[in-house]
């Protein structure tokens, strides 16, 4: 068994930072990548950024120079440094652990509320 746990989310004004935090627990002793989706009321789940065991990134597009995300050595931790944060960045985020050990693996965490509103 495999848990995700978040932390981190919250109300933000706009130009604001915020700093998410996922923990992994469970039979797996590091996960190949882990990473942030988000998801907005009425729109699909998108890819915030990703980081696997080796320490390539990837980000998507509109985060592209605000956020960060950073791995904890070889620990199930990872962090989502958002800054200069919009209105459109409110959503769910979730965090995410994916990988292959003895098959294809990929978990979710229950994910927590980013609001950026003044």
């Amino acid at each position: 068994q495999v848990q995700l746990t978040e932390s981190g989310g919250g109300l933000v004004q706009p130009g604001g930072s915020l700093r998410l935090s996922c923990t992994g627990s469970g039979r797996l002793a590091s996960f190949d990548a882990m990473g942030w989706y988000r998801q907005a009321p009425g729109k699909q789940r998108e890819l915030v950024a990703r980081i696997t065991s080796s320490g390539a990134t990837k980000y998507g597009d509109s985060v592209l120079g605000r956020f960060a995300i950073f791995r904890n050595g070889g620990q199930n931790t990872v962090d989502l440094q958002m800054n200069s944060l919009k209105p459109e960045d409110t959503a769910v985020y979730y965090c995410n652990a994916d990988g292959w050990y003895h098959g294809e693996y990929n978990y979710w965490g229950q994910g927590t509320q980013v609001t950026v509103s003044s």
